[in-house]
Formats: structure tokens, C-alpha cells, sequence
């Protein structure tokens, strides 16, 4: 995921929950935003 722009990996996160995608894949995903201090870009829903 080092290879996503930080753009595309907020797109992707909501993409995935959008699409209902695994939740180990959203996990991936979060962890990524995480790495890179991104977190206050999006929002997490239940």
C-alpha cells in the first residue's frame, strides 16, 4: 500500500466500506492511514 498516493488510500478506504469489503481488508486499510498520520482525514462510521 507504501505505493498509494494519500489521496487514493482515503478514496480506497471509503470505496471499500462502500462496497462492504472484508473487514481484514479495511483493517489493512486503516492501519496504512494510521502509519501515515492521516486519521483526521476521514470518518469512521458504525
Amino acid at each position: 500500500m507504501e505505493h498509494l498516493s494519500d489521496e487514493l488510500l482515503i478514496e480506497s478506504y471509503y470505496k471499500a466500506h462502500e462496497l462492504k469489503l472484508s473487514p481484514d481488508f479495511l483493517l489493512l486499510i486503516e492501519k496504512e492511514i494510521h502509519k501515515r498520520s492521516l486519521a483526521h482525514r476521514i470518518k469512521y462510521s458504525s
